[in-house]
Parts: structure tokens; C-alpha cells; sequence
């Protein structure tokens, strides 16, 4: 189900009413057979491989914690293989298939492998991501094994983060299916705002950018320098919007229910390193990857410079192909992984509150839009084609034949930015007095309003639910 339907204004509502008449000992049997539903208006097959990956997981939990020895480690990695063999089969069998073929042919070896005629499970990146967490933390000693398999199940398949995270971990998420959650004024309007702030984000900003972005990528050969690199642009801000959205739209419906999930995005774009940057974007995900890979690699514990770049740099690569079964999502987690090595080699870091540091945070948005071409284009070909002509900047500016798609464009984040910067240089540092609530409330009416009169709602899907 999509956040952005007909179907969720009517599911999220009588669930969350229905949540608190409830008794509390219910309440989480109402939210996991919820979230079925909620994932089930997908593919509802599909709830089938997320039951394996919970049933793999939770046994192994239990396991893990009454075992002790060698045979715990051993636990530990069948939970694991198993429930990344899922997430292979589904999500890279196919390019791996597909990359042995080319290989067999361009060595002029006559054979070939078959594909599977399958599609990837909405969120599976993610959901794996969140199971593969509990596992780690019960074998680490940091959580108890769940031994309740229904309140399990709901911490895997909780439908607010189910497809798109944030990735949550047990010891935030678990313990608060337990406790007794009152209804409060304070968390209905407090997820109110975060919700309309994340609808804000996904139809006014993201699906009218998505506009423009799709004319001029999908037709890049037709298109100059010029116009590549404002679309290049438009897209940094339009993943930013939609993926944002999405985690504000999850945040503030589970927080409407007393259940408090971590945030996610924290204005990335006003980052003046791309260190600072990665502490900004995606959090759930890149801590994890922080806690999960790099920590386990050795982070920057290892005594050899050349060791704890090699770290950085496998974290950054895994990454990127977690994004997708495409060597363009590997490009991109690379680049990332290039721009903090060189970055740590130099000695460069972010400074606050100097007159740089506005040329700092403009030179770390077009470091991280060379990146997003290789996240945005189709192959490795097209987005070196569109690198090369973005070099050039030749070519007239291509103006769709609706003016006000890039009057739109332009204004959506115009919007964002000042709020953004506002909020950062002026309200979190208390540089201005004002009455929050007042301020809070007027802010929540002036975006409802834009949605209403500016909103798409016909966008589609979000663009993190193909992974």
C-alpha cells in the first residue's frame, strides 16, 4: 500500500483508532495482522518469503542466546547466509546470471545460464536489513531473544517502516510493542506535522521535480550539458524529497501511536563535508552499515592507514550494491567511499560557523550530484555520456511546454531550502523568538494548502521501494 493513495487515507486512520480502543494486550495483534494487510496490497504472495526470513530469524535468536561456544558463532552465520540467500535470489541472481552470460560471451564460451522470471519484493532490502540486526545484537549480548513469535513478526513487519525503514533496532523498537502506549495530544499533532511535513515533501517537491528529471534522463541523448546539469540537481533533491518523505510520512504515523521511531534525514544538503553529509543522509542505513561492516572490519581501530581506507571503502561498495543488482549503484557507493578517503587523507574537515562555510556545503552538493548521475542513469555508459556533457554545459536550456512544471520545479525548492536553512541557522541555534506551537501549526496549514493546490497525485510509487 502506498502512502500516497486513496487506500492508505482510509487504512491508517480506522488503524489507528482501532489501535487505541483497543485493550492493551491487543494492540499488538491488531498492528502485526495491520501490517499483513498493509504489505499484502502489494504482492500478496510475496508475505510468504517474509515469513521465511522471520521464522529463519527468530529460531536463530533463541539459539544464539542459549548457546554458548563455537556452535553460537555457528547460529550466528546460518542466520545470516540464510537470510541474505533470500535477498540474493530475489534481488541479484538475475545479474549475476546476466553478467556470467556476457562474460561466457565475450570469452566465446557458447553457453548460458537461465534467468528466473521473478520481481523483487517490495522493501526486501530493508526488512532483511532490520531481522539481520536483531540477530547481530542477541549474539553481541546487547538484546534478549524474543521469545513471543507474534510480537517478533510485528518488529519485522511494522507497517509504518515496513518497505522503506528507517531501519530500526531492536532495543529502540521491541521493548515499546510491550509498554502500554496512552493516547497524547502531543504525539497526535506532533505526527501530524511530521506526516503532513513528508506529504509536503513527496507531492509538492519530489513527484514535480520526478517531472522533469524523467523528461531529461529518459531522453538524455537528446538533451545539452545545460540541461543535464540542472536535472542532475532537480534529482538530488528529488530522492532527497521523496525518501525524506517517506521516513517523515512512517515516523509520524507510528508516533501518533506513542511509538517513537529514529529519524532518518537531518537536511543533508546543508552539509559542508561528505563526512558530515553521511551523518545527515539515510541514518538508519548508514549506521548500520557503520555498526554492522565497518566496525566488524576493524573500522579506524586498525593501526594501517591503507587498512582503515580499504575499510571505508568496501562499506561504501557494499553499499552502493545493496541500492541495486545495477555496477551503477557500486559506481555510486565508490565515489562516496573515494570522496571520504581522499578527504581523510588531506586532513579535511568540516568547520561551523565560518564564511566558508557556505562554499564548502556548495562544493559537497555538486560532489554528491557527480555521484547521483551514476544513481539516476541506466548504465555506466549513459551516465559517463551525461558526466562529459554536464563538463561541456553546452546546449540551450531545455524548458518543458508547460512553464509552470518548472516554475513548480523551481519553487518547491526554493521552499524547502529556506525552511531548511531557516531552521538550522535560526531556530535550532535560538536566534529567533517564537511562539513554537503557533509557528508549528501555521507552517503544518501553509504546507496542507500547497499540497492541495500544487500536490501530484498521480506520482506513483516511491523510488527507495525497488530496494
Amino acid at each position: 500500500m502506498l502512502f500516497n493513495s486513496i487506500s492508505f487515507l482510509a487504512f491508517f486512520p480506522l488503524v489507528t483508532v482501532i489501535y487505541y480502543l483497543l485493550p492493551h494486550r491487543w494492540r499488538w495483534l491488531h498492528l502485526l495482522l495491520a501490517s499483513c494487510v498493509f504489505y499484502m496490497f502489494f504482492v500478496p504472495a510475496y508475505i510468504l518469503i517474509l515469513l521465511i526470513t522471520i521464522l529463519i530469524d527468530y529460531f536463530a535468536g533463541i539459539w544464539i542466546e542459549n548457546t554458548t561456544g563455537p556452535k553460537k558463532r555457528w547460529y550466528l552465520w546460518i542466520s545470516i547466509i540464510s537470510t541474505c540467500l533470500v535477498l540474493f535470489v530475489f534481488k541479484y541472481y538475475n545479474f549475476f546470471i546476466d553478467n556470467f552470460n556476457g562474460l561466457a560471451n565475450l570469452i566465446g564460451w557458447n553457453y548460458s545460464l537461465t534467468s528466473l522470471a521473478i520481481i523483487l519484493p517490495i522493501g526486501l532490502s530493508f526488512h532483511t536489513f532490520q531481522s539481520l540486526s536483531y540477530v547481530i545484537e542477541v549474539y553481541r549480548g546487547k538484546q534478549k531473544a524474543e521469545k513471543n513469535f507474534g510480537i517478533y513478526s510485528l518488529y519485522v513487519m511494522y507497517y509504518p517502516q515496513l518497505v522503506a525503514g528507517p531501519i530500526e533496532r531492536p532495543q529502540n523498537l521491541l521493548h515499546q510493542f510491550r509498554k502500554e502506549q496512552k493516547f497524547k495530544f502531543a504525539n497526535f499533532f506532533r505526527g501530524l506535522r511530521l506526516m503532513v511535513y513528508g506529504f509536503f515533501l513527496k507531492l509538492v517537491v519530489a513527484d514535480r521535480l520526478a517531472i522533469y528529471v524523467n523528461a531529461v534522463y529518459n531522453n538524455s541523448d537528446q538533451h545539452g550539458g545545460a540541461t543535464l546539469a540542472l536535472a542532475t540537481a532537480f534529482f538530488a533533491f528529488q530522492i532527497y524529497a521523496d525518501f525524506a518523505g517517506y521516513s517523515s510520512i512512517a515516523i509520524g504515523a507510528s508516533r501518533m501511536m506513542g511509538i517513537k521511531l529514529m529519524t532518518n534525514f537531518r537536511r543533508p544538503y546543508l552539509s559542508a563535508s561528505v563526512a558530515e553529509f553521511w551523518r545527515r543522509w539515510h541514518i538508519s542505513l548508514s549506521t548500520w552499515f557503520r555498526d554492522y561492516l565497518y566496525i566488524s572490519l576493524g573500522g579506524n581501530r586498525v593501526s594501517s592507514v591503507f587498512r582503515r581506507q580499504f575499510n571505508l571503502m568496501i562499506t561504501f561498495l557494499v553499499s552502493g550494491f545493496w541500492h541495486g543488482a545495477n555496477w551503477t549503484y557500486v559506481v555510486w557507493g565508490g565515489l562516496n567511499g573515494v570522496y571520504l578517503n581522499v578527504a581523510s587523507a588531506l586532513g579535511l574537515r568540516a568547520s561551523f560557523g565560518n564564511a566558508l562555510r557556505p562554499l564548502k556545503v556548495l562544493g559537497v552538493f555538486v560532489l554528491i550530484c557527480v555521484t547521483w548521475i551514476y544513481f539516476r542513469a541506466e548504465s555506466i555508459a549513459q551516465a559517463n555520456a551525461i558526466g562529459l556533457k554536464i563538463l561541456q554545459l553546452e546546449g540551450p536550456l531545455f524548458i518543458p511546454s508547460d512553464p509552470e512544471i518548472f516554475v513548480y520545479c523551481v519553487f518547491s525548492i526554493a521552499f524547502l531550502l529556506s525552511m531548511e536553512i531557516g531552521y538550522e541557522s535560526f531556530y535550532q541555534k535560538r536566534r529567533i523568538r517564537i511562539n513554537v506551537q503557533r509557528f508549528a501549526n501555521l507552517l503544518m496549514l501553509t504546507l496542507t494548502l500547497m499540497i492541495m493546490l500544487i500536490g501530484v497525485f498521480d506520482g506513483g510509487q516511491f523510488i527507495y521501494f525497488q530496494f
